[in-house]
């Protein structure tokens, strides 16, 4: 089994804010981090990590956050090592390690938004976080009044939590080109070119709201899904559960911002994709998602890369 199995329930016991330096994840930042990672085991502890990584101290720090809050690495003892996940996607054979596929890119967000222990702000954001219109103050304002209820009375710095709201709309908002910005500042995350959030054309507000997002990957959606029966421990799921999530369990529909009617397509999809795995039940106007046959989360992203390559290679 993976050792990130039931990562994605909510643990109001365990939360991270403001790890990131201020820094959004950037374009090569986890390929270089998991490569340092692979050669020097402690290279986040080495006093030559900013020349072996080609970048300041902080950023040094800001590179090893991220990998744990995509989980690419997970915390052993006194460091950190590479995932399963990040063997799977960052090593010389592995999937994609140089993010040339928008699966991945998915895949990553996926990764990060259920991450609730490592990266607190974006599963509140894509979970808890409703308004499909808002301003920065709103956001800071939804998350603040969400530490306040969940995390069972443990303070976090107003400051910590503004700086999350910043580093939210630099990781999903594509930068405007303004001339004004800094170069440091402008530098796309990967994570915008998913259309998750944009700024609004009237005014000084973002958008993120629900909508037909076909191009979302079965592999994803199957991967996704995966690790929520395995989470749940059950052989089924409640497709409203599956679109809204739970108190304690992050939702694909909110998640991906994907509309309902779209996300329920996928699914469909999804059961003709890997016949005798899942099956659509309806009990008593409840729409319920069956898993008949266990499939590791991870043989859904094998099926999606290895077509992958095939289309390449053609």
């Amino acid at each position: 089994m993976s050792t990130q199995q039931h990562s994605i329930q909510f643990n109001s016991k365990s939360f991270s804010f403001g790890r990131h330096e201020t820094f959004a994840l950037r374009f090569g930042w986890l390929t270089k981090g998991f490569q340092g990672l692979t050669i020097n085991p402690d290279i986040f502890l080495d006093e030559d990590a900013t020349v072996h990584l080609g970048v300041g101290k902080n950023m040094v720090s800001s590179i090893r956050y991220w990998m744990l809050a995509t989980k690419i690495a997970e915390i052993k003892g006194s460091h950190i090592e590479a995932s399963e996940i990040g063997h799977l996607i960052f090593s010389e054979t592995g999937w994609d390690p140089y993010l040339e596929d928008e699966a991945t890119i998915w895949l990553l967000h996926w990764l990060l938004a259920s991450n609730s222990q490592h990266a607190t702000a974006v599963y509140w954001f894509f979970n808890h976080f409703h308004k499909s219109e808002f301003s920065s103050d709103e956001m800071f304002g939804g998350m603040k009044e969400f530490v306040g209820e969940r995390l069972e009375g443990k303070k976090v710095a107003d400051s910590s939590l503004k700086h999350d709201c910043n580093i939210l709309t630099r990781l999903y908002v594509p930068s405007q080109g303004d001339k004004r910005t800094p170069v440091e500042d402008a530098l796309d995350s990967p994570l915008s070119t998913l259309g998750l959030m944009n700024k609004s054309e009237l005014s000084n507000r973002y958008v993120s709201k629900p909508d037909g997002r076909w191009d979302i990957p079965l592999g994803v959606i199957g991967y996704a899904i995966g690790e929520l029966f395995e989470a749940s421990d059950q052989s089924s799921v409640a497709i409203e559960a599956i679109v809204h999530g739970t108190e304690s369990m992050p939702g694909l529909g909110s998640t991906f911002r994907i509309t309902e009617e779209c996300l329920v397509s996928k699914i469909e999809e999804l059961i003709t994709w890997v016949p005798g795995v899942f099956e659509l039940r309806e009990s008593a106007g409840i729409y319920l998602l069956y898993q008949l046959e266990e499939m590791l989360p991870i043989e859904f992203l094998n099926m999606h890369y290895k077509a992958y390559e095939m289309e390449i290679a053609a």
